[in-house]
């Protein structure tokens, strides 16, 4: 096993003349939960799809458990992409929570999560559907296995979004805003399936505007800021009475459920 779960180096991202990423250094080890937090539009989310190559970096390199994702990068800056079946296989190790559930609403729960199992695993119906309940039964749900989306509460249907992503046993899971989209109950059910995950051991990357959950299950808090890492560091360094100012004045304007405990 690699040391780094997750290396990113000199992470750039451009849209047209737009750099929305500027630089990224970042090193995730194994078993570890960061949690990359900062204001709109400060590139947290771009900063993950390029993790999971859903966005090809303008520059930089992403390796993933030793294995380089989309390119890899000489020591002048010449640039080789990967075959694209060496691509998929380094993606597979990687499993996918976003804001929006994205339920195949015609398929039951158990459909949803068993679906990739059988159809890009080939793994015969049998095992499929015995592995998607067994995730099913992780986060919760496996009295709902037979029910369909819409009869499904929101954070019900992230559960199922998030036993769909377990179930392709990745090494690392990335969360982009799960519970953006839920009410204060529902995020909290979807939350407790996350902590549960990190007492595992799972490695996690979460974007997350709850800000009480990165401080309380993460290892490491990012602080991303106009496309740059300003501040990385555990959740005390981070949140610290004497904070960065760039800190104090996000938390000033920020109203979190779970925010009041770091002031």
């Amino acid at each position: 096993m690699t040391s780094s779960a997750l290396l990113i180096n000199r992470l750039h991202k451009s849209f047209g003349k737009t750099e929305v990423l500027r630089g990224i250094d970042l090193e995730i080890p194994h078993g570890q939960v960061p949690c990359l937090i900062g204001p709109s539009g400060s590139g947290k989310s771009t900063l993950l799809r390029c993790m999971a190559f859903l966005e090809e970096p303008t520059s930089g390199t992403v390796v993933v458990n030793g294995r380089p994702l989309g390119y890899t990068e000489s020591a002048d800056g010449t640039r080789t992409r990967l075959p694209a079946a060496e691509i998929r296989a380094v993606r597979s190790q990687i499993g996918m929570v976003f804001q929006q559930f994205n339920l195949w609403p015609h398929m039951t729960a158990l459909g949803n999560v068993s679906e990739a199992l059988k159809t890009v695993q080939k793994l015969p119906v049998r095992e499929a559907e015995e592995r998607a309940m067994a995730q099913l039964q992780k986060v919760g749900l496996e009295n709902r296995a037979d029910h369909y989306p819409s009869q499904l509460s929101g954070g019900q249907q992230q559960r199922v979004a998030i036993a769909r992503a377990l179930a392709i046993e990745p090494k690392l899971v990335f969360f982009d805003e799960p519970t953006a989209s839920l009410d204060p109950e529902l995020t909290g059910e979807v939350l407790n399936v996350m902590r549960a995950l990190a007492a595992d051991g799972m490695t996690m990357v979460v974007v997350s505007h709850e800000i009480g959950f990165a401080a309380s299950v993460g290892q490491k808090v990012a602080f991303l800021d106009q496309g740059k890492l300003l501040i990385n560091g555990t959740p005390r360094e981070v949140f610290q009475k004497n904070r960065h100012p760039r800190i104090d004045q996000f938390l000033e304007t920020y109203l979190d459920r779970g925010a009041a405990m770091l002031l």
